[in-house]
């Protein structure tokens, strides 16, 4: 019989993701090295990388109050070929010149603000009780919902050879992928720099933010949410 995880130690573990691994992985091998109960508050693709909200111990219980903060990520979108996923993962759809700058920019700016986004097929959110990734892979084809976002920023850093790199801070629950796909491209790299007031370049994995100073940090008002955090 399973013994229960430890309670401690308690807090909040900010790790770097690499590409390859998925988010449960790094989880686990956090829940390996301390030995407590240990959740995350939002994951990342695979082939993502960046900023990873791990909570040890007691601190797992709060996943609601970081889980609803806004991100910031930094991608590269290629703008020639559509993918079945919206990133480098998928097969390709089509290929097509990609837009002029001008074009892009236009694009771009229709999708500031409140928007509406269809959520990707290989997703973890379920249709009819199961995880839309798993129908995904069975060729099961089916008609996504549509998912409100908001974009609060969004800039285009770079726009060379049909690559698109874009830095943007987007509500939780928003799916960079569909952004890519909405301007006719897939995400060849994708990675989170920011969740609220935590930044990836504070990311050490052997160190435990302290309960009080985690929440010490949140923004004024943030309430907890029940949505899950996608990219």
């Amino acid at each position: 019989m399973a013994l229960p995880r430890a309670l401690e130690p308690a807090g909040l573990i900010l790790v770097d993701k690499p590409a390859g691994p998925s988010s449960f992985a790094i989880v686990a091998r956090t829940r390996n090295r301390t030995r407590a109960r240990t959740g995350h508050a939002g994951t990342l693709d695979p082939f993502a990388t960046g900023l990873l909200l791990v909570l040890s111990g007691r601190a797992t219980r709060l996943a609601p109050r970081f889980v609803g903060l806004d991100k910031r990520y930094l991608t590269a979108v290629d703008l020639s070929v559509r993918s079945s996923t919206g990133d480098v993962e998928g097969e390709p759809l089509d290929h097509h010149q990609p837009p002029s700058r001008q074009e892009l920019e236009q694009a771009l700016e229709r999708l500031r603000g409140e928007i509406e986004l269809r959520i990707p097929a290989a997703s973890a959110v379920k249709i009819d009780g199961e995880r839309a990734y798993n129908l995904h892979r069975r060729g099961v084809e089916v008609e996504m919902p549509l998912r409100r976002s908001t974009v609060h920023e969004l800039e285009l850093v770079a726009y060379e050879g049909g690559i698109a790199t874009l830095d943007l801070r987007v509500s939780s629950g928003t799916y960079v992928r569909s952004i890519a796909d909405s301007l006719g491209g897939h995400c060849v790299t994708l990675r989170r720099t920011e969740v609220g007031p935590f930044h990836v370049d504070e990311a050490d994995p052997e160190r435990i933010i302290a309960v009080d100073e985690a929440l010490a940090r949140l923004p004024a008002g943030a309430a907890p949410s029940a949505g899950n955090d996608v990219s």
